[in-house]
């Protein structure tokens, strides 16, 4: 009886982990963009807006920055300013890695930092303008949102597509906090 007690409890504990195990799991991922030509995607983005994460909280005028390393992987150079436009810098320096090679809208970043560089972050292109004018970047789960340009500031017809094509595919666009940023 003892046995049967145990394997019943053992089976339970194994179903209990299983289910949180898919908790974490997203059920309907967003829609990546079909193609990226990383070349084309690097240089500078400025940061339009942004879901709010605790790791920017009082950044503006954030850019970041992608390059291509020789190895096939992208350097990535995020910088921010503390409150205002004049405020302290803020950086940090990550190797993304493309895993999706099929399209290339899929990459794992990581960061430099500990603990953070323990763990990878998904970095999913989820729009792209045609001229890669802007773009639009999240992950798995649609818990982070960043809209990002190559101008510090964006049309607002433009601005207003991309939320609608966010909308279509998932996302709240009401916890979009726009960022600060210099004026072009």
């Amino acid at each position: 009886m003892k046995t049967s007690t145990f394997s019943a409890l053992a089976a339970l504990s194994l179903m209990a982990l299983f289910i949180v195990f898919l908790s974490g799991c997203p059920t309907n991922p967003p829609k990546t963009v079909d193609s990226v030509d990383v070349a084309r995607y690097a240089g500078k983005w400025y940061e339009i807006a942004r879901y709010p994460v605790v790791f920017q909280r009082g950044l503006v005028g954030v850019t970041a920055e992608y390059t291509q390393n020789p190895d096939g992987t992208v350097g990535v150079f995020n910088r921010g300013l503390r409150k205002t436009l004049d405020g302290p810098e803020s950086t940090i320096t990550a190797v993304a890695k493309v895993v999706d090679t099929t399209t290339n809208s899929k990459l794992s970043v990581r960061f430099d930092r500990f603990p953070i560089s323990l763990f990878p972050a998904d970095y999913w292109i989820v729009d792209l303008g045609e001229n890669y004018d802007y773009a639009a970047v999240s992950g798995p789960s649609r818990q982070y949102l960043w809209i990002l340009s190559r101008t510090p500031q964006m049309d607002d017809t433009v601005y207003d597509g991309i939320l609608e094509r966010l909308t279509a595919n998932g996302f709240d666009v009401s916890k979009l906090e726009k960022t600060l940023q210099p004026a072009n």
